[in-house]
């Protein structure tokens, strides 16, 4: 009986018959917004910040390509996405793929995965957004106290953990709570304030790119690969060509790849919006596509400027793009860069926190969550209010208490995990309903999702060992949620329980039936 529950499947006729339900979200997303809220979620604390660290200490000006085989993989997770969101355009985004094609075992560990990156994400821009905002205040020679600044602990140069004397990062807290507010308000509300983020983030890209290639120094791009091409470990072992720096961490231009991997997250996030958008089979496919290519083309060429307008060894490890055209005596325009920074990191949270509550919508409209609480739609405003402010206070907690490295290395493991499920359920699902309607359809299958299992496995065995204790620990506590909770609340499970007492077996019309 266990195991007929575990591996059972949530038909997709069963699925778009939901949809016509009361209880949905307002359809007023199109396809600009829809991008607009991927390049959103894309473009921000990664660029901004992540970089500087990438470059000065993993991969040298080889982060370029770092970033093109970072946004190649993401191509292939991307294709396999717009394919399900086509085909089932509901909140849940690859939670609600797995359990339409692997099971309800599988689907509650992505969904509980997509919770690591969504929320755990939203904690490491908000720690960034500190940072960031700080830096404009210090323009102005306004100082926040010590105690309030930053986060208490901080990993030091050999990876161990030590007292800062801060007591909580305020500005991450107060960023928030002010995201959670405004995202409780509505979703119209949401995109709209998100597309003025956008604008203004895009055009401080383009103001680096533009600006920034006037000092660009060729010379400063060599050595290209000053610590070399590999960094693929396997859980924490080097391969043969890998270099390890002090805090035993693999460097080169693919461990540079698997750590700026942050920098690419959200682009999936358009897809939990698929209840939300006016014609998701053509708009949602057209986001997340769009938006990816849009972002690969940018940070490429910020990696470039930058890389050629200072000695990569000198980057600013946490603003490294504002830092550089403050080496270059451009003061007014480090200014700019740095205010359009806060403005980028503001619009990702946003999306971050937009996300996360959707995919609790999903698993608790099966059961898996208390419905009362996660799939509580308020009266007036049309949201998951209540699963909005509890993920608010998950990650004020995690952004005022936690230092960014422990928040950025959790996140990229588990995005990298959720794309090899849904490669894979592009692979199982065109072998169980090759007939089913397709509005878009991933090319060249099996190659591409074949292609995007080995890219993902291969970025996330190149970080290091201890994201993958990590990531195991957090499944561990998912899968004691599942088995303690979950297992005996599912929609599904009650269905099939009933249906063996009754029949023996499970009859015709049920969610079992060969679809």
């Amino acid at each position: 009986m266990m195991k007929k529950q575990l591996f059972a499947k949530k038909s997709l006729r069963r699925l778009l018959e939901e949809m016509a339900g009361e209880d949905r979200l307002h359809r007023v997303l199109g396809p600009v917004s829809l991008t607009a809220l991927g390049v959103g979620a894309v473009i921000g604390a990664g660029i901004f910040a992540a970089t500087g660290a990438a470059a000065s200490g993993t991969a040298g000006p080889a982060l370029m390509v770092s970033y093109a085989v970072a946004g190649i993989t993401c191509i292939f997770a991307a294709l396999c996405y717009a394919e399900f969101a086509s085909m089932a355009p509901v909140a849940g985004s690859a939670y609600t793929y797995a359990y339409t094609t692997l099971g309800e075992l599988f689907a509650w560990i992505i969904g509980w995965d997509l919770v690591l990156e969504y929320a755990v994400g939203a904690a490491t821009v908000a720690n960034s957004w500190s940072g960031y905002f700080q830096s404009v205040l210090r323009k102005f020679n306004i100082e926040l106290s010590p105690l309030i600044n930053k986060s208490p602990w901080l990993y030091t140069e050999d990876g161990n953990l030590a007292l800062t004397g801060s007591i909580i990062n305020l500005p991450a807290v107060v960023i928030t709570a002010i995201m959670t507010a405004v995202l409780v308000k509505g979703i119209r509300e949401s995109a709209s304030f998100n597309a003025l983020m956008v604008f203004i983030k895009v055009a401080a890209v383009l103001f680096v790119i533009f600006v920034g290639a006037f000092y660009v120094n060729p010379e400063n791009w060599q050595p290209f690969a000053p610590f070399g091409w590999g960094g693929v470990t396997l859980f924490g072992h080097p391969l043969p060509g890998t270099e390890m720096n002090l805090a035993n961490k693999p460097v080169g231009m693919l461990a540079g790849a698997a750590i700026i991997f942050f920098a690419y997250i959200g682009f999936d996030s358009v897809s939990t919006h698929a209840e939300e958008a006016k014609n998701p089979q053509r708009d949602v496919p057209i986001g997340i596509i769009a938006s990816l290519i849009v972002c690969t083309v940018l940070y490429i060429g910020v990696v470039a400027v930058l890389t050629g307008m200072v000695p990569y060894s000198s980057i600013h490890q946490e603003a490294g793009v504002s830092s550089a055209f403050a080496e270059k005596n451009l003061p007014w325009a480090d200014l700019i860069i740095s205010a359009a920074g806060v403005a980028g990191i503001t619009s990702v949270l946003l999306v971050m926190m937009l996300s996360a509550p959707r995919v609790f919508l999903a698993m608790a409209r099966d059961g898996l969550l208390p419905q009362k609480f996660f799939a509580d739609i308020h009266p007036k405003f049309r949201t998951p209010w209540k699963s909005t402010i509890g993920v608010g206070v998950f990650v004020a907690v995690l952004s005022g208490l936690l230092p960014i490295t422990a928040l950025l290395e959790m996140t990229n493991i588990g995005t990298l995990f959720a794309f090899v499920i849904v490669c894979t359920a592009v692979l199982v699902m065109r072998k169980l309903d090759p007939d089913l309607p397709r509005p878009f359809r991933c090319p060249m299958v099996p190659i591409v999702p074949i292609l995007g299992i080995a890219s993902c496995l291969m970025l996330m065995l190149s970080l290091p060992a201890g994201n993958w204790w990590r990531l195991i620990g957090w499944l561990a506590l998912g899968l004691t949620i599942y088995f303690g909770y979950s297992r005996y609340h599912s929609t599904l499970g009650k269905e099939l329980r009933g249906e063996l007492a009754v029949h023996g077996a499970t009859p015709a019309g049920s969610p079992h039936e060969k679809r």
